[in-house]
């Protein structure tokens, strides 16, 4: 999500079968990251969802705007005008807005810690990744530990001083799915039935909205599908997007609505020269 918003491109979460190096079996990690969203959505699933390409796809859609948790701007300033412009043009394509909700415990969401997302995340990034380095035809490594190996040898073109490898120390230092693991599934699993799903459903949403990557972490934890649309340029420049978001299965909605959004606003200028620091 990070990369798309900040590249004015349309990013586009694929299904967990895509084809990706895996991160988690729990989260979408992976996003397809082209310059339209025709472009994009073609590549998921094979075959795309081009029927679903609908100049009139926000009509009579029920848009959930979580203001106080994504949208928190400084009176006055650049993204604060264009998200009331672009609030605006929904409701003219006919968009139902429904404003002002809140995910309860965000801020549990939100601390990877708390929510046991992190654990989780630990112990199947390992498992993950050495399952896959297993089933390569050819590759000088097999597993995580090879990685380590691997970046200890190499430390001056692996910039191991900048980066370090501290996260896959952690991830090696875990056996598997055992009691701790399974907690944090239970605190996660309850943390997306009591929010996302159920404010969705209380209210009756096709999608929620989000600036560009904030509302990440509330993704990652059910894998929920989501599009990144180019949105406009702040006052230095930098890109910023509006992310649709939905419930699983939601994919064909969610492009239905981000394509007519995209064809309205035309905010998709190519890359911009900017260094981010």
């Amino acid at each position: 999500m990070c990369p798309s918003s900040y590249n004015s491109v349309v990013g586009i979460s694929p299904p967990s079968a895509s084809p990706a190096v895996p991160a988690s079996s729990s989260y979408h990690q992976g996003w397809t990251q082209l310059e339209a969203t025709r472009k994009a959505s073609q590549y998921i699933p094979e075959g795309g969802y081009r029927q679903f390409m609908n100049i009139d796809g926000l009509k009579g859609k029920r848009l959930g705007i979580l203001r106080k948790d994504f949208f928190r701007f400084p009176s006055g300033s650049v993204q604060e005008k264009v998200f009331r412009e672009h609030f605006d043009i929904m409701s003219k394509m006919g968009a139902i807005l429904v404003d002002n909700l809140e995910i309860p415990s965000m801020n549990v969401i939100n601390d990877a810690m708390q929510s046991g997302e992190r654990a989780l995340m630990l112990a199947e990034f390992k498992l993950s990744l050495n399952s896959y380095l297993s089933e390569l035809a050819t590759s000088p490594v097999r597993s995580l530990s090879d990685i380590i190996d691997f970046n200890i040898k190499d430390p001056i073109e692996e910039r191991l001083a900048e980066f370090g490898q501290d996260y896959l120390i952690q991830s090696e230092a875990t056996n598997g799915i055992g009691p701790t693991e399974e907690r944090a599934i239970a605190r996660l699993n309850k943390l997306c039935k009591r929010g996302l799903e159920k404010v969705m459903q209380d209210n009756l949403l096709d999608a929620i909205v989000a600036l560009g990557a904030s509302a990440h972490s509330l993704l990652a934890i059910g894998g929920y599908p989501a599009i990144t649309v180019p949105a406009g340029y702040a006052s230095n420049g930098v890109p910023f997007a509006i992310c649709f978001d939905g419930l699983k299965g939601s994919e064909p909605k969610l492009i239905e609505i981000a394509y007519s959004f995209e064809q309205a606003t035309q905010h998709q200028q190519g890359l911009t020269n900017f260094c981010m620091s």
